[in-house]
């Protein structure tokens, strides 16, 4: 079983920065996808970014350019920094890994882009 906690949301002013961190616990070996999903309100959840083990990245087109997702493979944990942050960026930010067929989600971190 693996656990997922996420941590540094919050609220930013537009145009502004931010960067998530998710750590993995349970994980015997290297999980191979990684990444961050979004839901704002009325919404469904949708991809940001993910990237696998072996560094492959894949972006939405809506911050491609202004974030950048890591990983630490020694640590189980991702990294999603957000740059530019822009009000339509207001949503809970879901952390996910796909670890052999099974898929795990994080609880969840909001974050508010708002002056």
């Amino acid at each position: 079983q693996v656990q997922l906690v996420e941590s540094g949301g919050g609220l930013v002013q537009p145009g502004g920065s931010l960067r998530l961190s998710c750590a993995a616990s349970g994980a015997s070996f290297s999980i191979n996808l990684m990444g961050w999903y979004r839901q704002a309100p009325g919404k469904q959840r949708e991809l940001v970014a993910t990237i696998t083990n072996g560094g492959s990245t894949n972006y939405a087109e809506s911050v491609k350019g202004r974030s950048t997702i890591s990983r630490d493979n020694a640590k189980n944990t991702v990294y999603l920094q957000m740059n530019s942050l822009e009000p339509e960026d207001t949503a809970v930010y879901y952390c996910h890994a796909k670890y052999f067929v099974t898929n795990y989600w994080g609880q969840g971190t909001q974050v508010t882009v708002s002056s």
